[in-house]
């Protein structure tokens, strides 16, 4: 059985004191949108807040329904999606270094989630290749050139 993630975001809110309403989105991953004028309080310093409150939410709905039912994503006021765009915008930006000067580039470390979305922002580029690199909070993507005679394919 499917949970009902919008009664179940709707109820999280409700217990940890927050207002807002909640919207389903599902399209290329299932997206819970809330919208809240407590979102400095969800949202928290850098998104810490909401990667807890989205790490908890998956841990609940998983427990009870399966690790099928917890692919969604809790997005307040569009923070997770602004978040996103800028990392594509600084990989797109690196790539374009990588092309020029045809040498890898390291990116900063980020999240696993992070890490996807550049992954699947190159996954069709003909020039650049994607490598995770590092160990736990140092980990990170390297964005090679793929016609450079060190990464040749």
């Amino acid at each position: 059985m499917s949970p009902d993630l919008s009664s179940f975001v709707s109820k999280l809110l409700e217990l940890i004191g927050v207002d807002g309403t909640v919207e389903l989105k599902i399209g290329h991953r299932t997206v819970i949108a809330v919208t809240s004028s407590d979102s400095a309080r969800l949202i928290g310093p850098n998104g810490e807040h909401l990667r807890a409150l989205n790490m908890i939410a998956r841990r609940l709905v998983e427990a009870k329904h399966g690790e099928e039912s917890a692919g969604f994503l809790i997005d307040v006021n569009g923070y997770h999606e602004t978040a996103m765009e800028k990392v594509r915008q600084s990989a797109r930006m690196l790539a374009q270094r990588a092309r020029l000067f045809k040498h890898d580039v390291d990116l900063e470390p980020m999240s696993s989630y992070e890490r996807l979305v550049v992954h699947e922002l190159f996954a069709e580029d003909p020039e650049i290749k994607t490598e995770s690199a590092g160990e736990g909070k140092f980990r990170h993507i390297v964005l090679k050139h793929k016609n450079d005679k060190y990464n040749k394919q």
